[in-house]
């Protein structure tokens, strides 16, 4: 078996520093058994055929049938290196007849293979044109150790080692069930296949789940997820590793180099993605803060003009709208104009976060745009305190000014009040003249007390405007409103009863069968019932005068002595009252007084006994006539049945 070398591996896969005398003795032991078993071969061939085709596949290029013959025309290993080196070979023979085209195509990859830094030994392009399966086998093998596996690195080891190690970390955690230890016996199981995919990706399958006896069914599990989700290829089958005494070492790293370049890719991607995303997430958070600073900036700076803005517009409608909007400025003081300085140090304390962030990461630093700035904002905030004082003084000069005027208003009207109850009692008290004449200026006088009321409102209105402002004293005025009210009382019941001695006085004249003292009593009651001031009574009024004289009446009798006295008219007026009372006051009996009277001596009793008319002050001889003349009844006499016969 001819020997080549190259500066990443030798035909085993162990690198120049591996080779001591006591590991080429051992290496010497494994390569005469590989003399004698021949299964190693086998498996090879099938792996590398398969690995080759792999990478043919990449550009859609037909697969080889075996790797004894089809590689002997040089097409398909310049196809293969083309693929693997990422590198044009230039023009070669394609699909070559002759022996010498072969070997010029043979020459070109060999060549290529040198320049990559692989040193060939012992080896020609007319061993590979002949089909020398043992070399072609071992020149492949190279090749996958140059392009696949002696870039693998792991803690300062490569090639072999450094995937062994790699094995081993990324196992770590499953090493109560298995550890690695080569790549021949230790992946026979199956476990630690499982064990790398579920370690990337935990989603494709339940390691722990696994039934760790079942051999076949974790490698072909392995098998299948790595080649269906993973793009992995099977490069041997199930009983290739399982079913032999020990499995092929370079069929075995071969497959699982294919595991670390897969993985080892996702690892980049995780890497470059997490480096994009850490930059990405610095860059957002920074905008976000940039943005949420001018957005801060944009609605304080919008508060603070609008609020200038509404105090601009603003007027004062009378003292108590100006005490309110001075309420609300010390509620604006309190509340917004406090959040206003919060917010304006959280935005100092923004901006330098945003520098700090940005500084941190060497990212440019943020400029906030023209009108955003923290000097933007101190202008603005300069701008609002001069306006708030204005404001202060405005409100201020305005309720000094109006607790002044609603002063002097309130004693202007309090004492022209008091004018006009001055002059009205004058007046009052200068009557002269007949009583006409008189009667006439005390119904003026009557007039003029009537809008008074009215008046008397509107002081006590204005007092109240006085007390809400807290004007305690008045220094333009004696009165209060009720001082006012009091006087204004006082002389309107003076000029109502100076109208009704005049009113008495001139009926007094005309009836001249009553007493003065009589007339007086009359119309007291008169007044007294008369509820509306109508100067005329109703049936209830009129029922109610009636009982201030003393006299009552049934409801018949008072329904007929209510008619008597309207004489045609809606109501009982004074005149027709005066005359009704006068007639009551003749010494006139009527069934009617008779059986009030005869009622009253009997008290709640139908009949009147001799004791009652005694206690009526009947002389004892008048008294027998009656006992004489009444009708028996009960204990007494019935002086309904005699007071119906007697009268017609």
């Amino acid at each position: 078996m001819s020997f080549f070398s190259s500066s990443t591996g030798s035909m085993s896969g162990l690198s120049p520093t591996e080779f001591s005398p006591s590991r080429a003795s051992q290496q010497a032991v494994v390569d005469n058994a590989r003399i004698f078993d021949k299964s190693w071969e086998t498996i090879q061939k099938k792996t590398f055929t398969n690995w080759i085709n792999n990478q043919l596949k990449q550009k859609e290029i037909p697969p080889i049938g075996t790797i004894d013959t089809d590689l002997s025309s040089g097409e398909k290993l310049i196809q293969l290196l083309e693929i693997i080196g990422d590198e044009s070979l230039g023009r070669y023979n394609k699909n070559p007849k002759l022996r010498i085209q072969k070997v010029e195509n043979m020459n070109k990859a060999l060549e290529f293979i040198r320049r990559r830094g692989v040193n060939l030994t012992n080896i020609g392009a007319e061993d590979i044109v002949d089909s020398n399966v043992k070399l072609n086998l071992g020149l492949i093998w190279m090749i996958i150790l140059r392009f696949t596996i002696a870039e693998i690195s792991e803690e300062g080891l490569s090639a072999k080692e450094g995937l062994l190690l790699w094995c081993q970390r990324r196992t770590a955690p499953y090493s109560a069930d298995f550890h690695i230890k080569d790549f021949t016996f230790s992946w026979q199981d199956g476990l630690a296949l499982c064990a790398l995919i579920h370690r990337h990706r935990p989603d494709l399958l339940d390691y722990h789940s696994l039934d760790k006896s079942k051999k076949h069914e974790n490698t072909q599990l392995a098998f299948d997820v790595a080649e269906s989700q993973l793009g992995i290829a099977k490069l041997f089958g199930v009983e290739d590793i399982i079913d032999v005494a020990k499995p092929d070492e370079r069929s075995v790293m071969t497959y699982v180099a294919q595991y670390f370049h897969a993985f080892s890719a996702q690892d980049k991607l995780g890497v470059a993605g997490r480096r994009v995303g850490r930059l990405g997430q610095q860059l957002q958070q920074a905008w976000e803060m940039q943005n949420d600073y001018e957005q801060r900036v944009h609605a304080l700076m919008e508060g603070m003009r609008s609020i200038q803005d509404t105090w601009s517009r603003s007027s004062f409608a009378g003292y108590g709208d100006a005490r309110k909007q001075l309420q609300d400025f010390e509620q604006y003081k309190n509340t917004s104009k406090r959040g206003w300085v919060t917010e304006r140090r959280e935005l100092d304390s923004l901006l330098g976060n945003i520098q700090t962030k940005l500084k941190t990461y060497n990212l440019r630093p943020y400029h906030p745009p023209q009108g955003l700035t923290l000097q933007d904002l101190a202008s603005a905030w300069e701008a609002l305190v001069a306006v708030e004082g204005q404001r202060k003084i405005s409100i201020s000069h305005y309720i000094r000014d109006m607790k002044e005027s609603l002063k002097k208003k309130f004693a202007d009207a309090a004492n022209d009040f008091q004018r006009k109850l001055n002059d009205i009692s004058s007046a009052l008290a200068d009557l002269e003249g007949d009583l006409q004449n008189q009667l006439d200026i005390v119904q003026d006088l009557v007039l003029r007390l009537e809008p008074l009321n009215g008046d008397l409102q509107n002081i006590a209105k204005l007092n109240n405007d006085c007390l809400e402002a807290n004007i305690e004293d008045n220094e333009y005025t004696i009165y209060s409103v009720d001082d006012l009210s009091f006087d204004f009382g006082l002389l309107t019941q003076t000029v109502v009863k100076k109208s009704s001695f005049i009113e008495n006085q001139m009926v007094a004249r005309t009836h001249t069968n009553i007493t003065a003292e009589q007339l007086d009593e009359f119309t007291e009651s008169f007044r007294l019932c008369d509820k509306d001031g109508s100067n005329s009574l109703n049936r209830e009024e009129f029922k109610s005068a009636l009982h201030a004289e003393g006299t009552d009446f049934d409801d018949a009798s008072l329904e007929r002595l209510y008619t008597n006295a309207l004489k045609g008219a809606e109501e009982v007026s004074f005149d027709g009252f005066i005359e009704f009372m006068k007639g009551q006051r003749e010494d006139r009996v009527t069934p009617e007084q008779l059986k009030i009277s005869f009622q009253t001596l009997a008290g709640d009793k139908s009949y009147v006994t001799e004791t009652d008319l005694f206690r009526g002050g009947l002389a004892p001889a008048l008294v027998e006539h009656l006992k004489q003349v009444m009708p028996v009844k009960e204990d007494g006499y019935d002086f309904t049945s005699f007071i119906n016969g007697a009268f017609v």
